[in-house]
């Protein structure tokens, strides 16, 4: 009862002084954090303190009405917030333009379960935001004034640490260099990012204005006497090191490592961290540093559109309003199924050989594959590594989360190679290729970081699982481009050892750039846009040409340090046999 009779005479001047106090520190803790977690010089992380503590004096006692600017204010505790549960996932790193983006275009389906999984990190930030948001109405509603010596003094304060702010922001551009306001100062770089995912959005809508009139010229340099059947699966979070073919000690991929026509991609990365970026990319024949061109070109279905193929794109994921929709609508037929498990993609493309036995056919599926929750992306009689629950994300459920990945990639297994063995049960000319979008972080190593898409990149989120193979038609009509893209025999000697034969482009240094490139040469479609150099159906595949990745800006950027790689991602490379990025 006192304290209550305590509140009730607290002075409104008080209650707004309160707020804006809270205001100022809560917004502030994610400038604190980043100081911490980035590696600014001493000037950049001075200003990243001082100058943004300034603006933000100054605004919250811009206006006489304690609480208004407080309300007026909520992009700056969004961003907070936002910054706040992404560094509890990814540990450092600003909020990047693709974070914005995936904000909106994930489904809801996908945005519960992880927030249903980082339940600590939300938590937090509504008992630090959700009070003061109530106090600030409740000010505005009582319309409570700051008291005029309280404003004075935060004015003053405001105005002396902005000054010094900027004397600081100016050695930082003096001595430190680079774009610092703009890449460093929390939340000026979080605004300029939102900016470019705007823009992004933007031209993703545009993209039927700006790609009208697009011609591939495509055309058929070869055919079989009979039909043709290719089948590009575009896979989801599946990271290699994961998979019993690349030597995981698990046996994560037992069903295709009993099949000896399988061609494995060894070295390939993705271009992109985050599914709205790769998977765009995966389907255009836009190189990696021409980026803008990507809302220019049509993609994948429309180039064996022009080459006589019927053409299908069946998705196991949900319309995004992404890029990714854009292309996938110039196919023939579109169809999003939205099952619980991948393998309703094999029933479907089945179905679809079944039914058009009279037709060339060019089919696109999108899985489900590896995306976290992982423990859902597999019916349990695929639980085969325990315990696998579904668990929060933290260090102390490391070993759950991993069970689950690795469950998930046993039931991928199981749908790619029940597909090549529907696709072959059809005895046409065929192939089948195979490579995922991006890699996932499972907690690996000193750094924690947990997911795909962050900022910042890692081994983990590169290097992805790719696979062709080939039906026995298709060998015997098209064995350069079979012997181009290799195969891996194993063989027992006298002495029971297991030799290995490398062949071809199996080890060939490639992005996930080639998947566009692999797919129009594997089915003899020729175009003006098709670069049989980064194919790996081609013996004319270049080894020596950089391998970029595209950073959060769209820039591309050669592999390797410039990246923001570290020794522990290098290990890592050298471990998968990958000496050269």
């Amino acid at each position: 009862m006192k304290l209550f009779n305590d509140i009730k005479h607290i002075s409104p001047e008080r209650w707004s002084a309160l707020a804006a106090i809270w205001f100022v520190v809560s917004v502030m803790l994610p400038n604190i954090m980043l100081t911490a977690t980035e590696n600014y010089g001493f000037w950049t992380a001075a200003c990243n303190l001082v100058l943004p503590s300034g603006i933000y004096l100054l605004w919250v006692t811009a206006a006489r009405r304690g609480g208004v600017m407080v309300l007026w204010g909520f992009i700056f505790i969004f961003f907070a917030a936002f910054q706040i549960v992404l560094l509890s996932l990814f540990g450092n790193s600003i909020i990047g333009a693709d974070m914005f983006t995936n904000l909106l275009t994930t489904n809801p389906g996908e945005a519960s379960e992880l927030l249903a999984n980082i339940g600590g990190s939300v938590a937090i930030v509504f008992a630090l935001f959700l009070p003061l948001l109530a106090l600030s109405i409740f000010i505005v509603v009582k319309r409570y004034r700051y008291g005029a010596t309280f404003r004075r003094r935060m004015r003053r304060s405001g105005a002396a640490a902005m000054a010094a702010g900027l004397v600081l922001l100016l050695a930082a551009y003096l001595f430190e260099g680079g774009s610092v306001l703009r890449d460093r100062i929390f939340p000026v770089n979080v605004s300029y990012n939102l900016g470019l995912g705007i823009s992004e959005l933007i031209n993703v809508r545009r993209y039927d204005a700006t790609s009208e009139g697009f011609s591939y010229d495509a055309r058929r340099t070869g055919r079989s006497d009979g039909r043709e059947v290719y089948v590009f699966v575009i896979g989801e979070a599946s990271r290699a090191c994961n998979w019993q073919l690349y030597g995981y000690g698990r046996e994560t991929t037992p069903r295709l490592a009993r099949r000896n026509d399988i061609c494995l991609f060894r070295n390939i990365v993705t271009q992109s961290n985050t599914t709205h970026k790769s998977v765009p990319m995966i389907l255009s024949s836009v190189s990696t540093d021409r980026h803008d061109e990507l809302y220019r070109r049509t993609g994948l279905p429309a180039l064996f559109n022009e080459a006589g193929f019927d053409t299908w794109f069946v998705s196991n994921q949900a319309p995004q309003g992404a890029m990714i929709d854009n292309l996938a609508d110039d196919a023939d037929h579109v169809e999003y199924l939205s099952s619980d498990y991948d393998m309703s993609l094999v029933e479907r493309t089945g179905a679809i050989i079944r039914d058009n036995p009279d037709r060339d056919l060019f089919i696109i599926l999108h899985c489900y594959g590896s995306h976290f929750c992982y423990h859902q992306r597999y019916p349990r009689d695929f639980a085969r590594f325990m315990p696998d629950d579904n668990v929060s994300i933290s260090e102390q459920h490391a070993q759950q989360l991993l069970n689950a990945y690795d469950n998930s990639i046993l039931y991928t297994d199981h749908v790619l190679a029940s597909l090549v063995e529907t696709v072959e049960a059809d005895g046409s000319c065929a192939a089948v290729l195979y490579c995922s979008d991006h890699g996932e972080d499972l907690l690996d190593d000193s750094r924690r970081r947990f997911l795909h898409a962050s900022p910042t990149v890692t081994y983990y989120q590169l290097h992805v699982a790719a696979f062709a193979w080939f039906s026995e038609k298709y060998r015997e009509l098209y064995p350069e481009r079979f012997e181009a893209a290799g195969i891996e025999y194993f063989y027992t000697l006298i002495d029971d050892a297991v030799a290995r034969v490398m062949k071809a482009n199996t080890a060939a240094p490639a992005t996930t750039r080639s998947l566009f490139h692999t797919a129009a040469d594997m089915a003899s479609v020729e175009s003006p846009y098709v670069d049989v150099s980064v194919a790996l159906t081609s013996s004319d595949f270049d080894c020596d040409a950089p391998r970029f990745y595209l950073d959060d800006h769209n820039h591309a950027e050669e592999f390797g340090s410039a990246i923001g790689l570290t020794d522990e991602d290098m290990t890592m490379f050298r471990k998968m046999g990958i000496e050269r990025l």
